[in-house]
């Protein structure tokens, strides 16, 4: 019991950091679903060379968390600004899921601190 109050505590004071979890409804755009790969693993963290779907809403859920855990942010105008860089910006060379990452961290922080 004083274990759980400790980490609750520890929460509150921001020294452990709680993921972010991003909904459908959070996003702007609206993606397809590949349900035959629904339960496949998904991005967690690098390194990850999978290639990455950018039209599978079971794709970009996982990486925007990342992204935003990464930035530090949990705004849904952070949030939106990464989409659309993933969306309008993203090249199509950049093909996996570590590459993405790096991609749009790297842009995202420039694209926000500019702000």
């Amino acid at each position: 019991m004083q274990d759980s109050l400790l980490i609750f505590d520890l929460r509150l004071q921001g020294v452990i950091a709680m993921p972010l979890r991003v909904k459908p409804s959070d996003l702007y755009y609206k993606y397809p679903k590949d349900t035959v790969n629904r339960h496949a693993a998904k991005f967690g963290g690098k390194p990850d060379s999978t290639p990455f779907n950018r039209d599978d809403l079971y794709e970009v859920i996982p990486m925007l968390e990342q992204v935003m855990d990464e930035l530090g942010r949990d705004d849904a105008r952070s949030l939106h600004a990464v989409e659309e860089l993933m969306i309008r910006d993203l090249p199509r060379f950049i093909r996996t899921r570590e590459e993405v990452f790096d991609f749009l961290v790297g842009c995202s922080r420039e694209l926000l601190e500019s702000r």
